[in-house]
C-alpha cells in the first residue's frame, strides 16, 4: 500500500477518473465534491467523503483539486472551511487550469500555514484520466518531488517544468492555446475543402500523413466532427476560460498573440452561439454556419 493519505476535492468528469485510478492503484482516498450524486460511485470503490476541502485537508498529507474556474480554486484553497483550516495537510496539489495569477496567490496564502502549493495541471482528457495517460505539467520546490510524483505517476506522464508557483499553470495554457488553435484552423480547413467538393475523411487522412497533422486530425475530427458525435468531453466554456487566461499572461509579458486573439474570438461566438457547455468540437458547427456546409457530408452535383 502506498504511503501517505490523500485527498481530493472536485470529482466531476475529469476528478472522478484521477480518484478511480489512485484507489485502485492503493491510495486511501478522502473526498469532496457539492455534488454528492458524484462521490457515490466514489465511496463504492472505497473512497471516503468528507463534508468540506477543510474536513479533507484534516484526513489527508497531500490534497488534490481539480475544479472548474479560477475563483473557485481560489476559494476552495483560501476561503471558509476551506484547504488552508485544515489541520494535517502538507502539500495542496492543483490539477486544474487556474492561470499563473491565481497560482501564486494560493502559494502564497497557503505558505502562510505552511501548506506547500504544486501546480500540476493535466491534459489528455477525459481518455487520458481514465487510462492515466495525461500529461502532467508539473512545477514545486525540489523537496516535495519525492512526496508528489508517485500519485502523479498513475495518472500519467509527469513533466517537471519549474519549481516556481505558476509555472506549471503557464505551461498548460500554452499546451490549450495550441490545441484550440488545431481545432479552428482544421475546422476551416475542412469546410473549405468539403465545399470544393472534396470527401472530409479522405481530407483528414492526407492531412495526417503529411505535414498539416495536429491534435484535431488525429483525435477530433472524425471522431467527434465527421461523426456528428460532439463528444470530445471538454467543453467550449472551459476552454474559452482558458484562452482568456493565456491571453491575458501573454499581455503581462508582452507577448503578442496575433493568432490567439483570433481563435480567442472564435471560441467567444461558438459559446455564444452553441452554449458555453456545448463541446470544444462543436466550434466547428460556428465555421459550418458562416461557410454554408456541413463537415462530413460532399455538397450535392
Amino acid at each position: 500500500m502506498p504511503e501517505g493519505s490523500i485527498g481530493f476535492i472536485g470529482v466531476g468528469r475529469m476528478g472522478s477518473r484521477m480518484v478511480a485510478r489512485l484507489i485502485q492503484a492503493g491510495y486511501a482516498l478522502t473526498i469532496f465534491d457539492p455534488n454528492k450524486a458524484a462521490t457515490e460511485p466514489l465511496v463504492e470503490l472505497g473512497a471516503r467523503p468528507a463534508d468540506s476541502p477543510a474536513a479533507v485537508a484534516s484526513a489527508s498529507e497531500i490534497v488534490f483539486a481539480s475544479l472548474p474556474t479560477p475563483p473557485v480554486v481560489q476559494a476552495v484553497a483560501l476561503g471558509p472551511k476551506g484547504v488552508v483550516e485544515g489541520d494535517r495537510v502538507e502539500i495542496f496539489i492543483d490539477v486544474s487550469t487556474t492561470g499563473a495569477t491565481v497560482a501564486k496567490a494560493v502559494a502564497q496564502g497557503l505558505a502562510a500555514k505552511g501548506i506547500t502549493a504544486v501546480d500540476a495541471p493535466v491534459s489528455g482528457g477525459i481518455t487520458g484520466a481514465q487510462k492515466g495517460t495525461l500529461a502532467v505539467m508539473l512545477s514545486c520546490p525540489e523537496r516535495v518531488l519525492p512526496a508528489v510524483k508517485p500519485p502523479l505517476q498513475v495518472l500519467g506522464r509527469v513533466f517537471v517544468v519549474g519549481t516556481q508557483p505558476g509555472q506549471g499553470q503557464t505551461m498548460k495554457l500554452l499546451n490549450n492555446l495550441l490545441s484550440a488553435s488545431a481545432m479552428a484552423i482544421t475546422a476551416e480547413a475542412v469546410a473549405m475543402g468539403v465545399k470544393a467538393g472534396l470527401d472530409a475523411s479522405l481530407i483528414i487522412d492526407v492531412f495526417n500523413a503529411g505535414t498539416a497533422r495536429n491534435s484535431a486530425t488525429q483525435d477530433k475530427m472524425k471522431q467527434h466532427v465527421i461523426s456528428r458525435s460532439f463528444g470530445y468531453g471538454f467543453s467550449i466554456g472551459l476552454l474559452d476560460k482558458d484562452i482568456r487566461l493565456c491571453m491575458a499572461e501573454a499581455d503581462a509579458l508582452g507577448v503578442p498573440m496575433v493568432v490567439g486573439s483570433a481563435v480567442r474570438q472564435l471560441l467567444t461566438i461558438s459559446a455564444a452561439v452553441e452554449g458555453v457547455n456545448a463541446d470544444m468540437t462543436a466550434m466547428a458547427r460556428t465555421v459550418e454556419a458562416w461557410a454554408g456546409v456541413e463537415i462530413g457530408q460532399a455538397p450535392s452535383a
